[in-house]
């Protein structure tokens, strides 16, 4: 699996670049709040493996007026942090490496 190249941002997370994407709009389960914010992840270059992380809010855009959370590339930095720290390897080939956080524990 890989990023579009549009609509994905740039990030360097100690000193390795990456791109990450958010979806433009929000699934029919995250637009009724049924579903996560989510966003995905990957090497700048090369990239292998994604990162997919989903967070225990919903998505800001949604339907039903809930509130919810803004990602942000702070946010995207301590994600990928934690993924490598938990043994997503980027640069391996393979299936998409999952990762679901709470953002009460993010600091």
């Amino acid at each position: 699996m890989s990023l579009t190249q549009k609509g994905s941002r740039h990030i360097v997370v100690e000193g390795v670049t990456y791109r990450w994407l958010v979806r433009s709009k929000p699934t029919y389960c995250q637009g009724l709040t049924w579903g996560s914010a989510s966003f995905a992840v990957e090497l700048e270059n090369s990239g292998q493996s994604t990162l997919v992380v989903t967070l225990d809010v919903p998505r800001p855009d949604n339907w039903v007026g809930e509130q919810g959370l803004a990602i942000t590339p702070s946010l995207v930095s301590q994600a990928i942090k934690q993924a490598l720290e938990r043994g997503w390897k980027p640069e391996t080939k393979g299936s998409a490496y999952e990762l679901a956080l709470s953002v009460a524990h993010l600091s």
